[in-house]
């Protein structure tokens, strides 16, 4: 699993590192022990901020963090992620008596908790799916970038004609609709095809109305008021 998962990282040119935070030094270097039998990189840090400082958003990987933790606890440096808009998958340890405030952190995002002591293949196990996922958000988003980019080649018309496309209409009632002739609207569709580098239209939509991290802004973007320009 681990190894297809580094497989569809190839295309970042980057591995995926597993961080860890922990303020107790013994519980980082047994973790970092643990984890390397996965074949991961393996970077361990003192405290939240310490991470913070040297963390690159575009480092492919996940986060196991301690909650209860002097200085930055792990719920403060969860909230510093979100509020930079870091979305790293965060796997949380707790200790005895601390599984509110895990409850907690997975309320803010965490992707799963572990009470201490833990069973090592749970931990690996916990880490694998949480790579996996990390690599699976940044192909969407890879795709949606892709698909941002795709839409800004579009002329006003070609989005005024693209929203109508996702909306249902045939190129003859679209025709109708904005008082153009069929051959125009088949020419501009045949250029939006082109340009969004679709094989069908089936493809097409799918691609605007369901690209991960597209969405709303999509349907937005090729929804807004555009004077016509035939």
């Amino acid at each position: 699993m681990v190894n297809a998962m580094l497989e569809a990282n190839s295309q970042l040119q980057t591995q995926p590192t597993v961080y860890v935070v922990d303020d107790d030094q013994a519980t980082r270097k047994s973790l970092r022990w643990l984890v390397e039998t996965l074949g991961v990189p393996v970077q361990t840090f003192h405290s939240g901020a310490s991470f913070l400082d040297s963390y690159d958003p575009s480092q492919p990987g996940c986060l196991v963090l301690d909650v209860m933790m002097s200085g930055m606890s792990g719920l403060e440096l969860q909230k510093e992620l979100n509020e930079r808009k870091i979305e790293i998958p965060v796997i949380v340890l707790t200790g005895y008596g601390d599984v509110p405030t895990a409850v907690r952190a997975l309320k803010n995002g965490a992707v799963e908790f572990l009470e201490k002591p833990f069973d090592g293949e749970v931990l690996l196990e916990q880490v694998r799916r949480a790579l996996e996922l990390d690599a699976t958000r940044r192909r969407e988003r890879d795709a949606g970038e892709a698909v941002r980019q795709r839409l800004s080649r579009l002329t006003p018309r070609e989005r005024e004609i693209l929203k109508l496309v996702v909306e249902g209409l045939s190129s003859k009632e679209i025709a109708t609709q904005l008082d153009v002739s069929f051959k125009t609207v088949e020419a501009h569709r045949a250029k939006i095809m082109r340009k969004m580098e679709a094989n069908g239209v089936a493809q097409l939509v799918r691609m605007v109305v369901t690209t991960t991290d597209l969405g709303d802004q999509a349907a937005a973007d090729v929804s807004t008021d555009i004077p016509a320009d035939d």
